[in-house]
């Protein structure tokens, strides 16, 4: 599965049940990997691996797979059982449907609907609680159980048309365009994400078996999505992923190696919601985090390796990226060991 990195943000709302409960959540977030201290960097991130083991951990703390999020726990295994109910339907629309019903069941405060509107597919979120204002992490990581779920069961990412959500604008909400769309709409009636209605009737490719691996890698496959390893952006990763980052290729010279016109690779991206410079600066970013983390390189050594001709332009870019200088960064970890 390809790496990936998740915004503070969510660290710090995951862990609000915990809290809530008057836990220590520092156990927790330290068996991830992730040192507390980093909650005070609001740009920080963390690897979805990392994520994934505080998920983990937070729901074993809780027993809930919800975060505490609902007034009725989701109880630990409950994800399991819902892909046990699923995983043997004929299309994904007779799947999502079967989960739809089985989260109206496991939860109280929050359910869903599927419908489908002049050819467009939509997911629909409804709170049941009347006069109370969203809880946005509820919706959010509810999303990403049935996004992430339907992109493994049909083995493709499906792509997101636009999504809304019943909630005012946040603050890290560009943290959606790659979550969910670049077509993104707030204080809606309600939380949907829309997609091609033709999707609903592909079938269903996994198997006991698949099951029993995607049980073992989640919940870090539900938070990156599936990625389709095909899709254009997926080839174009693990190219860059074996070079230098000093040798990455220009566009044309990149188009050219996948045998495509520039104009018809630009065009493939659009449609998969990517851009090569979106695609160097994630995978420049996340490497930047694994390394500072988990090697002893210098910083001046990373900034070569990544490709950044001066130091100093690597430390731009780094602020940038999670609003903390490169060595603070580190700091931030190596505190905690």
């Amino acid at each position: 599965m390809e790496k990936g990195s998740v915004a503070i943000c969510f660290v710090q709302q995951a862990v609000q049940g915990v809290l809530a409960r008057k836990l220590d959540a520092a156990p927790l977030l330290r068996g991830a990997g992730i040192a507390p201290d980093l909650l005070g960097l609001p740009h920080a991130r963390v690897s979805a691996a990392s994520y994934s083991a505080l998920w983990r951990a937070v729901a074993q703390a809780l027993d809930d797979e919800f975060f505490g999020l609902d007034a009725r726990r989701m109880k630990v295994g409950s994800f399991a059982m819902l892909c046990q109910n699923v995983i043997h339907c004929k299309t994904l629309e007779q799947a999502l449907r079967r989960a739809l019903n089985f989260f109206d069941l496991i939860l109280d405060d929050l359910g869903g609907r599927l419908e489908v509107e002049a050819k467009v597919a939509v997911l629909g979120l409804h709170s049941r609680i009347e006069g109370t204002a969203p809880r946005i992490f509820a919706h959010e990581t509810l999303l990403i159980m049935l996004h992430g779920l339907a992109c493994w069961l049909v083995g493709r990412r499906i792509p997101v048309l636009s999504a809304g959500f019943a909630y005012a604008e946040p603050a890290y909400s560009e943290e959606y365009r790659s979550m969910y769309s670049s077509q993104l709409r707030f204080d809606e009636a309600y939380t949907s994400l829309r997609f091609d209605a033709a999707y609903l009737a592909l079938p269903l490719i996994q198997d006991e078996s698949s099951l029993q691996e995607f049980l073992r890698l989640a919940p870090a496959n539900l938070v990156l999505k599936y990625k389709n390893s095909q899709s254009i952006a997926s080839r174009i990763r693990r190219r860059l992923r074996a070079l230098p980052a000093a040798y990455w290729p220009e566009f044309d010279a990149l188009a050219g190696e996948l045998h495509l016109a520039g104009s018809t690779l630009r065009r493939r991206l659009e449609q998969e919601g990517q851009s090569y410079q979106a695609i160097k600066d994630q995978l420049r970013r996340d490497l930047a985090i694994d390394y500072l983390l988990r090697s002893p390189k210098s910083v001046a050594g990373i900034a070569l390796e990544l490709g950044f001709a001066e130091p100093s332009a690597f430390y731009r870019a780094f602020r940038k990226w999670t609003g903390a200088r490169p060595a603070e960064y580190r700091r931030h970890k190596r505190r905690e060991e």
